[in-house]
């Protein structure tokens, strides 16, 4: 399918041009999500030299790791900004097959070309159920027969929590955020606050397994990456001290998979396969 030029919200577009995303795993709970996404990925990928697809994987965090681990890596996004600070990165690292500027719903690759397709972002940046079954359907397409895919959402109770621990909730207009999020899962910023993030759908999370099992995945399975520990305000010092982060690494892979407490997590893991 030929490559279109990406057709990205405006608000979406316009984080991403101002938001520094490039540095946001360093940071915070983020760096338990990375650290947790990797754990994921690292559990159910093919070895290397498989070929990695990553979709929306902005300025290229997870797909400089794969390449270093000797994949052969694909870099996509929507964001020129993110894609022209990945080939700015590139120099002194293991360097990626391409990093280019794309649309997760009509990919510039070969139908059955790769091993891996990751969709660590476009799925909640595609608020509309039909993009969303798209940029699956094309995952689907460019993988291999029996190809991994490894598809990140946000638990509908993102806001909430977030509002709970950094004590947003004395901000209306963050409550009308939190309020709609709980209600119909379409998050919307109309403040000039990036922390309050961008226009994104929140997942419940049998609605994303649903969602990649009719796209035509085999057994879809959904994880929680951070569990509770993304919930404490010192989630980055603890990840600092090796028996503090061994403990935070424990309680997210002991919820992982348990029904009640997956939504727990900022962020949900979907891995499945494509039919042999």
């Amino acid at each position: 399918m030929a490559a279109e030029k990406p057709d990205l919200d405006a608000a979406v577009a316009r984080y991403y041009a101002q938001a520094p995303e490039e540095e946001r795993l360093r940071y915070g709970a983020a760096i338990l999500e990375e650290a947790r996404t990797r754990e994921l990925i690292n559990r159910h990928a093919p070895d290397p030299p498989a070929v990695v697809l990553d979709v929306g994987g902005g300025a290229g965090a997870y797909s400089f790791w794969l390449a270093d681990l000797g994949y052969r890596v694909h870099l996509v996004d929507a964001a020129p900004r993110l894609i022209e600070e990945a080939q700015r990165r590139a120099p002194g690292k293991q360097p990626l097959a391409s990093a280019t500027v794309g649309d997760a719903r009509a990919l510039d690759f070969p139908d059955a070309s790769a091993d891996i397709t990751l969709l660590l972002g476009p799925l909640y940046h595609l608020t509309d159920p039909a993009d969303r079954a798209k940029a699956l359907a094309e995952a689907k397409r460019v993988l291999k027969p029996g190809g991994w895919l490894f598809a990140a959402v946000i638990s509908r109770w993102a806001s909430l929590l977030d509002g709970l621990v950094r004590d947003l909730f004395q901000d209306p207009r963050f409550v009308a955020i939190a309020t709609r999020d709980l209600h119909d899962g379409q998050h919307r910023n109309p403040t000039d606050r990036l922390d309050y993030f961008t226009t994104a759908y929140f997942h419940r999370p049998a609605e994303a397994v649903e969602e990649v099992r009719a796209a035509g995945f085999h057994d879809p399975r959904i994880f929680g990456i951070e569990g509770p520990g993304w919930l404490l305000s010192d989630a980055d010092k603890r990840m600092e001290d090796p028996r503090r982060r061994a403990d935070l690494l424990m309680a997210a892979s002991v919820t992982e998979r348990e029904p009640s407490l997956s939504g727990i997590s900022a962020h949900l893991l979907v891995v499945a396969q494509k039919p042999d």
